[in-house]
Formats: structure tokens, C-alpha cells, sequence
């Protein structure tokens, strides 16, 4: 996808990255690509054995057959002593030999795609910038001729300035990986040319699995999914009181931010209007970096919410570890669950959780936007969970997220009686109206309730407010 429809025919590419990068892997996969469709296929390696090929291609249930991997040791490197140069040893000898062998045996297999591992080995017996140009637009023109798709493999191994290879071939492809300070490696590929084609530009991430090889998840382009969806009424949560607040209920094609402090009841608030979109038959997503799905499952049952009826078929959930997942595998498998499985409902809980999976807080305001804008234009209700620092007083997170959300509901506690309470407010929807007004709510084992205005108190929001007693306006415990 990123590359526009896949390698140019009969054209030159390179694929560039430092070592462990996955370069191997992914010509593996252009040969055994190549072979699906019928075609002769030659990888010529300079580099690493061809039972080592094989063993990696094993590990990942790939079978060479059909394919030939021409093991080329120069010269200069065999301990075959019929080939080594007994008077000269110049590299012009040396480099002249090597490229001799490697035509010859493309004369002889005549393939229609060729992997050339690796140029570093040809940077070595160059000797010189000048003459590893040279010898690389030969080979270049050499496959070519022969009416080869080729892609060249260079292991950035030399500290210089090797972009001047760039101009020499039709396109060129870039695999980078870093180390974060804690988790998994991170990969990323981008395309920096391909001449005559309108490809994918910027950076995608991607991954390395055994069986599957590397996995490139495309940059989300919410541009590109601008299709529209039917209108719908708002969906409501279930609790009266609750949708009079939001003006019927959350409207679908939006995203919902709810924030607070830990503890107040942000992912149970969540579950609720999942709940209910259950019961109407919709399709919904749990995403959660901060709970295992046991804990989750577990607690729902002490609120009697019934989620294990709809488990597997209408409902999912994602136990997700920032640590190991990039931010764009989360942004593929959302597209997954909503183009495929026709999920109507995605929650992410939390959006902490989320930003440790991001490089730096500006990149995950950008996919976020990104994100957001994709799923409001497939008209999926999104709700997204936020979590505050602080239990009462002044509060701040980590990052704002409001002015990208359509809807923002705060909760908070408040101090009263010599005991703790909850308050939710509905200070902010786009798509209509809502009440400003603030009211109590509690948990119990009948899941959550919503109480009425809270109009007998001062500064409920402080998390101290002045209040004038007045018991019943208060919900009260049940059992």
C-alpha cells in the first residue's frame, strides 16, 4: 500500500537499514511474492549462507523451493585454494571477478526478480566512493538489460554519505528501528522515492512476526475515509438522569472525553454506554492499557454488568501493554475492528496509558487528531477515558485533550457529611445542547446511579464545597 501498488518491473530499488532491521526478511517476502505469481527468482547473498536463508525462512514457515539463493563468497574471502590469486591481489581483480560470477549466474537462472545481498560487500572491494558508484550503476544497468526486477540490500554499516545511490535507482526504501527506555524496539519504514508513482510518504510502523515476516502498518489518513455514515439518533446510556445531562445521550460520529481522578468511576461511566449499545445489538471495543481483561471482567460482575453474554461476538476486549505496541499497529487494529467487524463503540481507557506508547506528547496529539477524525467519519461513538492528577482541589493531566473532543464529562469528588462523594458535570458538547448543571452519582453493587442537581452546594468542584444540609437531596446506599 505504501509503496502504490508494490515494486516498479524491471526497474532497480534499494533497501536500505542498519543490521536486524528486517531487510532479509522483506526480500524473502518480495521473492516469495515473486514465486506466488509464477516467477523466476534469484537471491544472490554475499554476506550470509544460503542455509542460513533457509533456516530463517524455516522460522517463519516459508518454504525456498522454487527459489534460487546463490551463496557468493569473493575471491579473496573462499578457502577454496584453486580460487585464490597466487600473483596478483589487486581489487580490481577482486571486485572484476565478483561481479563476473554474479552476471554469469543471472544469465544462467534468467529470473524476473533478484536480491542482491548486500552492496556493502561491493563498498569493501571498491575500495573508493568513485568506483562503488560505478560498479553499482553497472550492476544496475546489467539487471535492467536482463529485464530483472532487482533490489539492492545495503546495511548502512559505513559512517558516509551514502544518499548518492539514491539518484541511481527507481526507488528506494528505508527500514529504522530504535530502543525506547523501556519495552520492545520500535521499527519504522519509510519510502523516500519511487519515481512515476504516488506512494505513501512519512514514516509507518512495523513489526517483525514469526510466520507472518514484516508487518507494515500504514500511516491512518483520515482523508481517505471520508465516506460518510448514516445518521442516527444520540445513543443514550440507560440511566435517565445521565442522558437529560448530555441532551439524550452521547450522538454517534463523535468523540467523548471523560476526565477525573483516579477512582471516580471514568471506565465504569465507559462500560455503561457500552453496555447499552450492547443491548441494542451494536458492536463495541474495549481498549484498555491500565487493566487486565480478569480485573476487568471481575469488576463488571460486581456491578452487574452482564459483558460475558456478549463476550467474543459483540463485544471485545483489548488488554493492551504501551510498552510493547506502537502506535500505529493500535491505529491499524482499530480500522480492523471497525471496516471489518462493524464496531460501532471503541473505548480507550486510558489516554495515559496511550501517550507511553508515543515518542513524545506533540507526536500523540497529531495521531490522536488523526485517529479521532478516522473514526468520526466511519460514525463510531468514541469515548475516550482520561485520568487527572490529584483526588480533590486543583487537578492537572498530562495533556489536554479537550479541544479535540466533541463531548467532555467531569467527574470529581467532593467532602461532605464526613464522607466522600461523587459529582459529574457535562461541561462541554458540540453537537447540541446539555445542561450545566451538576450532579451527584454513586456505585454500587446495582452498577451507577445519577442523582439531581446539586443546587444546595458551593464549590463542588474544589472538592470542598459549603453545603446546606438537606439529606434527601443526596442518593443513598442500597444494598
Amino acid at each position: 500500500m505504501i509503496l502504490g501498488g508494490g515494486y516498479e518491473a524491471q526497474r532497480a530499488h534499494l533497501l536500505e537499514g542498519r543490521p536486524g532491521s528486517g531487510k532479509t526478511t522483506l526480500a524473502l517476502q518480495c521473492l516469495l511474492a515473486a514465486k506466488a505469481r509464477g516467477e523466476r527468482s534469484l537471491y544472490i547473498t554475499l554476506s550470509e549462507g544460503r542455509l542460513e536463508l533457509i533456516q530463517s525462512a524455516e522460522t517463519h514457515g516459508w518454504d525456498l523451493d522454487g527459489i534460487d539463493v546463490f551463496e557468493l563468497t569473493p575471491p579473496e574471502l573462499s578457502l577454496d585454494t584453486s580460487r585464490e590469486q597466487t600473483v596478483l591481489h589487486t581489487s580490481d581483480l577482486e571486485l572484476g571477478e565478483t561481479v563476473e560470477i554474479v552476471m554469469a549466474e543471472v544469465r544462467r537462472v534468467k529470473p524476473h526478480c533478484v536480491v542482491f545481498d548486500s552492496l556493502s560487500d561491493i563498498r569493501l572491494l571498491a575500495g573508493g566512493p568513485l568506483r562503488y558508484r560505478r560498479q553499482v550503476l553497472a550492476l544496475k544497468n546489467f539487471f535492467t538489460a536482463q529485464g530483472c526486477t532487482a533490489l539492492f540490500i545495503d546495511d548502512l554499516t559505513e559512517e558516509m554519505d551514502d544518499a548518492n545511490l539514491h539518484s541511481l535507482v527507481h526507488g528506494v526504501i528505508r527500514l529504522e528501528q530504535w530502543t525506547i527506555a523501556y519495552g520492545t524496539e520500535r521499527r519504522r519504514i519509510r519510502v523516500y522515492k519511487m519515481r512515476g508513482r504516488d506512494f505513501r510518504g512519512g514514516f509507518h510502523d512495523y513489526v517483525i512476526r514469526t510466520g507472518k515476516g514484516v508487518c507494515v502498518f500504514p500511516r491512518l489518513v483520515a482523508a481517505e475515509h471520508n465516506d460518510g455514515f448514516d445518521e442516527q439518533g444520540p445513543a443514550n446510556s440507560g440511566i435517565t438522569a445521565l442522558d437529560e445531562m448530555l441532551g439524550g445521550g452521547l450522538d454517534r460520529g463523535t468523540s467523548s472525553l471523560i476526565i477525573g481522578p483516579a477512582g471516580s468511576g471514568k471506565s465504569t461511566m465507559a462500560a455503561q454506554f457500552v453496555l447499552e449499545a450492547l443491548k441494542r445489538g451494536e458492536k463495541a471495543l474495549f481498549v484498555s492499557f491500565d487493566e487486565t481483561r480478569r480485573n476487568f471482567f471481575k469488576r463488571a460482575a460486581g456491578l452487574s454488568f452482564d459483558f460475558p453474554a456478549y463476550d467474543g461476538e459483540q463485544f471485545h476486549f483489548r488488554q493492551v501493554d504501551p510498552a510493547e505496541l506502537s502506535p500505529g499497529e493500535l491505529s491499524e487494529t482499530l480500522r480492523q475492528y471497525v471496516e471489518e467487524l462493524g464496531t460501532s463503540v471503541v473505548v480507550l481507557d486510558s489516554l495515559s496509558g496511550y501517550q507511553n506508547s508515543m515518542p513524545a506528547e506533540k507526536f500523540m496529539m497529531l495521531q490522536m487528531h488523526e485517529l479521532l477524525t478516522y473514526l468520526n467519519q466511519k460514525g463510531v461513538m468514541t469515548i475516550l477515558i482520561l485520568a487527572q492528577h490529584g483526588m480533590v482541589g486543583p487537578m492537572h493531566s498530562q495533556v489536554d485533550l479537550t479541544y479535540l473532543s466533541d463531548t467532555v464529562l467531569l467527574c470529581r469528588f467532593f467532602e461532605t457529611g464526613g464522607e466522600l462523594k461523587r459529582a459529574v458535570s457535562v461541561i462541554k458538547k458540540r453537537t447540541g445542547g446539555h445542561q450545566s448543571s451538576i450532579r451527584e452519582y454513586r456505585i454500587d453493587r446495582q452498577g451507577l446511579r445519577v442523582g439531581e442537581q446539586l443546587d444546595e452546594f458551593e464549590g463542588i468542584l474544589t472538592g470542598v464545597p459549603k453545603f446546606n444540609p438537606r439529606a434527601g437531596k443526596l442518593l443513598q446506599s442500597r444494598e
